[in-house]
């Protein structure tokens, strides 16, 4: 499998940031889920990455405590790989950002999820160079 990840953002993970970014997670799922069916390489588990903490979150969002901080917890570490930077996408604050809300979530523990301040799910940022 190739190392090297494609010289721009796919547009099907440019539109699964997006809905990302939106708390839009089903959408996002669907993008990027056919994003890292249509990549060869390696970056493809960067797409998978930010699909399990996307899910995570909507997991979250519907008091699924056990779903979110599993695929938080999954996709957080998928995307270790990736960082710093990989296509012009902060992969080290995404990270950052999803290892504290981690934190929060099982501090908070399954009975209190809901009390989750959904201000606090990141948002994906993607440089323009």
């Amino acid at each position: 499998m190739s190392q090297e990840p494609p010289q721009e953002v796919p547009r099907l993970v440019l539109k699964g940031i997006e809905e990302f970014n939106k708390g839009e997670f089903y959408e996002c799922h669907e993008y990027l889920k056919e994003a890292w069916i249509q990549e060869p390489r390696r970056v493809r588990y960067l797409y998978q990455g930010i699909l399990q903490v996307g899910v995570g979150f909507y997991h979250l969002a519907n008091g699924n405590w056990r779903g979110a901080t599993g695929l938080l917890r999954n996709g957080t570490f998928r995307l270790k790989e990736f960082e710093p930077v990989t296509l012009n996408i902060d992969v080290a604050r995404l990270v950052r950002e999803c290892e504290r809300c981690l934190q929060e979530l099982e501090r908070l523990g399954r009975e209190r999820v809901r009390e989750f301040d959904q201000t606090k799910v990141p948002k994906i940022v993607v440089s323009d160079q």
